[in-house]
């Protein structure tokens, strides 16, 4: 924890100017068989009020082909009946009935998409020979050069990444820049020593030193390296990242290769037991100093361990003893981890690529996951726990962004802020659990739930594969939802969720913590309560007080449940049927049997059996109610409304990561309030924007300018993609009184 004299500068005043980004007018058009479709933003610095259908402040005038064709008042889009493929547009804003602002000129897309072409990497070798391709995964979206239009960074996965629990090679990641017309800005390698998968890498794309140009923040290490092309796109350089000094000076270089063979491991579990006897945790008397008893076997071998005693325990381990745990449990063939080696934080430069600055990344790994209890349940696992990353922007003292970068949350849970100045990162707070003590590391019998750290120990296990960031105490402050428990901005905890478990449970009557889960929203759920609430799955089965909670997000107080025997993977919420108040939510379809399960009210009222999907979801209907997207492996993009059945079908799209069948990105990118769906082609030569072109009378600035909402497009690329949700209660019956007018500090237009 920093000093207290550190911590003041995280305080917010009353009336704070927030730093958000300068955005353009965002117009744009697409031919429909009604007509021309436009859209177009309110910018949030536009408002001053609130009328019966929406927001007062700026007007609009539409321009076809040079004459004005409409003035619009309710909305910020129009159908054009008589608009062809071969009009122009342009909109001015209208205040105090003058014209002040006049955008640049558009011609309508031909389809209600856009396509972004792509330069997708080569195919390659793993080390075993098994050969790999690569498809667009995750996105983001940030202003790289000043001149209010979005930049699009695109990750390649390869096709052989991993789950941080399966064993293999993977190829490497990259991290591409695109313009809009499809110019390749320049593409990061991150290298071998970056593993491919959801968990590994988490890019925060965000102008975070308030110049007017994005910067760009993710994990690197040894090989990291920035590549620029020519116009024909042949590479035309490329610079590593810096290697820290000291990491230089002990022999490291970015030639290394740091991905273990299976021959590899098995030397590596020979050192780790030949050194048995001077492990931290045999030294202090928390695990037993012989191998022997650890396993529970006869036996008297002599410490220091020889090489010879080290072998034997490591074959009984390896062919022996974790067979015996779980049929599944085959290190022999473990490998393509990576459990060694510097790991670093970098800075990039969000237009050029260039590196800014490149620091220690915190916390270091410590180990194969021995010390986080990858070894200590059934399923041994190593480089699992240790290697799950999350990361987000927080505005923690309600004025300017920060850098949220975390590790672990199954047992130990670390969290660390940076403020970027535009020349240095600067730490502003870390949160660490600290470990979770474990009597014997290869089958823990302790189970305890806290981590060492007595001011922050109630962190460990509370974390979900994702995280959210809002400002739930209403004191102007980010705060950090960690899964189950909530960070305050200031670095500490504001509470750890917990509950008694149910006669149903393994313990009836203990209390337990609500522990990790695969889904989590934070959002205005129930507009008849104050503040915020949290919807979360949870997958501790019978060990755990639930299943699905909704929460107060303040507090952390369950205001309903329903426990699960069994783990709860997926959870949504949204307005899908407008018939009933608030926010519905509903959880993964394998639990629905039981009542108390299905879709529900805010109130907790089950209104179905039956429920939506819960892969995505996205802000596309005119009447502000929610809908979802959905697609898997094969299948192309859908969109879905739980009245009216499939609004959209993307033909020719795929949807990413297999059963998550989640799509590239889903921001409001441009036009008016909706939400565009962003999706790869099914060859992934191409981004496909999707635009809604349903009017509506509804009048909001953008969602961009709604800093919770800003910030949760920014960490929705993060492990498990989960949607963005703005500050205020979004649905049907929206109370416009209630919807905050920002207050913006936007960085001049420099583009």
């Amino acid at each position: 924890m920093k000093p207290i004299e550190e911590k003041h500068k995280l305080q917010a005043t009353d009336g704070a100017m927030v730093q958000l980004e300068y955005l353009d007018r965002g117009l744009v058009g697409a031919v429909t068989s009604e007509g021309v479709f436009l859209s177009w933003r309110l910018l949030g610095n536009e408002v001053n009020g609130y009328a019966d259908n929406g927001l007062s402040g700026a007007d609009f005038n539409l321009y076809r082909d040079g004459v004005r064709i409409a003035a619009i008042f309710d909305s910020s889009n129009y159908l054009d009946r008589s608009g062809t493929r071969t009009s122009t547009y342009f909109v001015c804003a209208v205040i105090d009935g003058i014209e002040v602002d006049r955008c640049a000129e558009v011609t309508p897309w031909e389809n209600p998409y856009y396509e972004i072409p792509l330069r997708k990497p080569a195919s390659g070798v793993t080390p075993a020979g098994e050969t790999y391709t690569y498809s667009a995964n995750d996105m983001s979206v940030a202003d790289v050069d000043g001149d209010g239009q979005y930049e699009y960074f695109v990750k390649w996965d390869p096709s052989n990444s991993k789950d941080v629990s399966h064993s293999g090679y993977t190829g490497p990641v990259y991290i591409d820049c695109y313009k809009l017309d499809g110019t390749l800005l320049y593409r990061i390698d991150l290298g071998v020593n970056i593993r491919a998968g959801a968990h590994y890498t988490q890019f925060l794309a965000y102008d975070f030193d308030g110049d007017g140009k994005a910067e760009l923040i993710f994990k690197t290490a040894p090989g990291t390296k920035v590549i620029h092309y020519d116009r024909d796109g042949t590479p035309a350089s490329e610079t590593y990242i810096t290697m820290l000094q000291e990491d230089a000076s002990a022999g490291y270089s970015h030639n290394d290769d740091y991905r273990m063979s299976s021959a590899d491991y098995y030397e590596h579990v020979v050192q780790m037991f030949m050194g048995w006897h001077k492990h931290e945790e045999v030294t202090a008397g928390r695990w037993p100093a012989a191998l022997e008893q650890i396993f529970g076997i006869d036996g008297s071998f002599r410490y220091p361990l020889s090489r010879e005693d080290a072998e034997r325990l490591a074959d009984y381990f390896i062919d022996v003893y974790a067979p015996s745990r779980n049929g599944r449990n085959d290190l022999r063939s473990f490998e393509g981890f990576i459990l060694k080696g510097p790991e670093y934080l970098t800075v990039f430069h969000g237009q050029t690529g260039e590196e800014l600055e490149t620091i220690r990344y915190k916390p270091c790994r410590h180990d194969d996951g021995l010390m986080w209890g990858d070894y200590s349940w059934n399923r041994i696992e190593p480089g699992n726990r240790v290697d799950r990353f999350l990361a987000g922007v927080a505005y923690l003292d309600g004025k300017r962004p920060y850098a949220i970068i975390a590790r672990g949350y199954y047992t130990r849970a670390a969290v660390v802020s940076y403020f970027w100045d535009g020349k240095h990162l600067k730490e502003m707070w870390f949160v660490d659990s600290g470990w979770v003590t474990m009597n014997n590391p290869f089958n823990d019998s302790l189970h305890l739930e806290d981590g060492r750290n007595e001011q922050f120990g109630s962190l460990a296990g509370q974390g979900a594969h994702s995280l959210s960031i809002a400002d739930v105490d209403g004191d102007g402050c980010h705060e950090i939802i960690y899964g189950a428990a909530t960070i305050d901005h200031d670095g500490t905890i504001l509470y750890s969720s917990r509950a008694i478990l149910p006669s149903e449970s393994a313990a009836p009557g203990t209390i337990a913590k609500l522990g990790h889960g695969d889904a989590l929203h934070v959002a205005n759920i129930d507009p008849d309560r104050p503040g915020l609430e949290i919807f979360m799955v949870h997958e501790s089965g019978v060990w755990g007080p639930y299943g699905y909670t909704l929460r107060d997000a303040a507090t952390g107080e369950v205001l309903y449940g329903g426990f699960a025997a069994d783990d709860v993977g997926r959870g949504m919420i949204g307005q899908v049927d407008p018939v009933y108040r608030g926010l519905q939510t509903w959880s993964s379809e394998d639990i629905l049997s039981q009542d108390t399960f299905g879709l529900m009210t805010a109130k907790g009222q089950q209104v179905d059996r039956k429920a939506p999907g819960t892969n995505m979801s996205i802000k596309w209907s005119a009447d502000m109610t929610t809908q979802i997207v959905s697609g898997t492996f094969d299948q192309p993009v859908v969109i879905d409304d739980w009245k009216r059945g499939r609004l959209l079908t993307a033909e020719g799209t795929s949807s990413n990561n297999g059963t998550k069948g989640n799509p590239c990105l889903v921001a409001d990118i441009f036009g008016d309030w909706r939400e565009e769906l962003l999706v790869r082609t099914a060859d992934s030569s191409a981004i496909r924007i999707y635009l809604s072109t349903e009017v509506t009378d509804r009048k909001l600035y953008t969602l961009m300018h709604d800093v919770q909402y800003r910030t949760g497009v920014a960490w929705q690329n993060v492990v498990y993609n989960q949607p963005c949700y703005p500050s205020f209660y979004f649905a049907s019956d929206i109370d416009w009184a209630k919807v905050p007018i920002p207050k913006l500090h936007m960085p001049l237009h420099v583009g």
